[in-house]
């Protein structure tokens, strides 16, 4: 025992050497120093690479556009050479044609579910609220049952509808559906609230008041109760008065 003990100090005792006269402690710390300068230099790198993907998205989305433009513009070409002919007539038809207020324009671009909402969200986060809900509301109701159509999904697919301050019916679909189908959804709460303010701004004031009459009695003591509460005494005075 006694022999063990003086091993364990002339153990110690060595290593307090190279630490204190050997130099370990530098070596030590500059491991240290390394590690932290490899994962703050992987966290650049991820953050980078998120930006890059974005930009990938949109180059995509604009060689897309142009292709299917250039596309539509070599068939109108070659329609006015060939006028009369029945055949030219019937491929022109064929291309179809680009809509200005249309920001999808489908048929031309044949989107895939995974790019209508990287798009989607991508012009969310930008606050183009108006090509959001475009995008949005396109992979919602051509794939419905797709099964990136998540809860998140329709909560994102509300808020931008209702942000472009004119297609609150969007939004109010997109909405119940979430309310609907996801009673447990960490958006629950939140598309309840955009949900009433949606319908608050299409003039349905008894749904509007139906829902925030549940909020009051059940989330009362919320943030989202103390947005909705300014509306609802506003239009409960109004009623009375």
């Amino acid at each position: 025992m006694k022999i063990f003990l003086l091993l364990c100090v002339l153990c110690s005792g060595y290593v307090y050497a190279l630490w204190k006269y050997g130099g370990l402690d530098q070596s030590v710390l500059a491991k240290w120093n390394a590690q932290f300068e490899y994962e703050k230099k992987s966290l650049e790198l991820a953050r980078d690479n998120r930006k890059l993907m974005a930009q990938v998205s949109d180059l995509k989305y604009q060689l897309s556009e142009l292709q299917a433009k250039n596309k539509f513009i070599s068939a109108q070409m070659e329609n006015s050479k060939t006028e009369k002919s029945a055949v030219a007539e019937r491929s022109i038809a064929s291309v179809p044609k680009i809509k200005t207020d249309d920001l999808v324009n489908f048929e031309v671009y044949k989107w895939t579910p995974d790019k209508l909402l990287a798009i989607g969200e991508k012009e969310l986060h930008h606050k183009n609220y108006e090509k959001s809900a475009q995008f949005y509301n396109e992979l919602i109701d051509r794939f419905p049952k797709h099964k990136i159509v998540s809860d998140r999904v329709l909560f994102g697919a509300g808020v931008a509808a209702y942000e472009t301050g004119k297609r609150y019916d969007w939004s109010e679909k997109h909405l119940e559906k979430l309310v609907k189908n996801y009673p447990k959804s960490e958006f629950y709460r939140g598309a309840k609230l955009w949900l009433a303010l949606a319908q608050y701004n299409q003039g349905n004031q008894e749904k509007f008041l139906a829902t925030v009459e549940e909020f009051r009695l059940k989330y009362r003591n919320t943030e989202e109760w103390k947005i909705l509460s300014r509306y609802y005494e506003d239009i409960s005075y109004k009623i009375k008065k």
